[in-house]
């Protein structure tokens, strides 16, 4: 099982109150956990990623083993840490202004 920790608004649009445990088949990608977040919850879809391009949301970013793993290939398996759950797939929403 793979932990996905959500912002705030995307557990409310989700109806969740706290982290998110998705069944990912192996090999995990970020892709492959994306994908499962919005097949369980579809109300995510187009949130995360664009809905045309898959594309990730400008103000959201990923990290992974606390690294930030928004700018990687979608293909990229992530490290066993979170494939095993140990560790959780993060998305944050990344905050501007000025």
């Amino acid at each position: 099982m793979i932990r996905v920790e959500l912002p705030q608004h995307l557990r409310t649009l989700a109806g969740v109150s706290g982290d998110v445990m998705l069944e990912v088949p192996p090999p995990v990608t970020t892709g492959s956990i994306l994908d499962a977040l919005e097949a369980r919850y579809p109300m995510l879809c187009g949130t995360v990623r664009d809905h045309v391009t898959r594309e990730r949301r400008a103000f959201l970013r990923f990290f992974v083993c606390a690294e930030d793993w928004s700018l990687e290939p979608d293909d990229k398996p992530v490290p066993e840490a979170v494939a095993s759950g140990g560790e959780p797939f993060v998305v944050l929403g990344a905050i501007a202004g000025g």
